[in-house]
């Protein structure tokens, strides 16, 4: 497969790193990870898409060669939607399609919110909004997020090798080990003895505030844009069937699809989620 380019984001208060594939010239698609991956999530399936788009697969703040925030600031949700439309602004992209997998689709469909007139299409793999709250964690949520942590006190961990890594975040996202090595290798920095993850170790903070069910549903229903969705079957357990549901009868312009899979649907059957970018073109 082609190898992407490597391009340098500046914002005001951070640098974002990103990796193309595609011609210059082509239609701009936009493309945002989930949560504690980065742009090699889009490793497999942004070849695919580079006869027709120039793919721009992003790493967000905190994770992949993206900068951290400053000591004092949190990696909020809407703080993330500002740093993709700003990102988009730095890019010069007027008008884009937006591929948001998980963590990166909640993002996109509040960016399709936030600014629908800039917005083409929306793509969303496993998720639709971000992950709500029906109030019964909320106080025990907030305090977790604001208790006193030192996130130095406790180094991160040292893998001796690269396959080791690779074999850990396999476990962990239940992952075949050829299909997580992309975001591995990104998600690793090479120290003294070993590797470690790049990323912000804050980003596993719990988040202090969630939006309620009815915000969510109030914000999808902002969504100009030609929206397709593509679930896993089985659902995944933090994405239910009826939640999902009733998330995308918020949604003006939606066609809700299904793919059996895991949850990184998109490594795992790239073909196939190409095809269906395409299909709902």
């Amino acid at each position: 497969m082609p190898a992407p380019t490597e391009r340098t984001i500046a914002l005001p208060h951070l640098a974002l790193r990103a990796q193309l594939w595609g011609d210059a010239a082509a239609p701009p698609l936009l493309a945002l990870h989930g949560w504690l991956d980065n742009a090699g999530s889009f490793a497999l399936l942004a070849p695919l898409l580079a006869a027709r788009y120039r793919v721009i697969s992003l790493d967000l703040p905190g994770h992949g060669h993206s900068a951290h925030l400053p000591v004092g600031a949190g990696y909020h949700l809407v703080d993330h939607v500002r740093a993709v439309l700003g990102a988009a602004d730095a890019l010069r992209l007027d008008r884009y399609t937006l591929l948001g997998h998980s963590l990166g689709a909640g993002i996109a469909a509040l960016v399709a919110a936030a600014a629908p007139q800039r917005i083409e299409r929306l793509r969303l793999i496993e998720g639709l909004g971000p992950l709500g709250d029906d109030g019964t964690h909320t106080l025990q949520r907030f305090r977790d997020a604001l208790a006193p942590r030192d996130d130095n006190g406790k180094p991160l961990r040292l893998f001796h090798s690269i396959e080791q890594a690779v074999g850990a975040r396999g476990i962990a996202s239940g992952l075949r080990a050829e299909l997580a090595r992309p975001i591995v290798e990104r998600g690793l920095l090479e120290t003294d003895g070993g590797w470690r993850w790049r990323s912000d170790p804050r980003l596993t903070r719990a988040t202090g505030l969630r939006l309620a069910e009815t915000q969510i549903h109030a914000l999808l229903r902002g969504i100009a844009a030609p929206t397709a969705l593509l679930l896993a079957q089985p659902a995944t357990a933090y994405l239910p069937g009826a939640q999902m549901q009733a998330r995308a009868a918020c949604v003006p312009h939606i066609v809700v699809s299904h793919l059996e899979g895991g949850h990184h649907l998109h490594l795992e059957q790239p073909v196939a989620v190409a095809a269906w970018i395409g299909s709902t073109d």
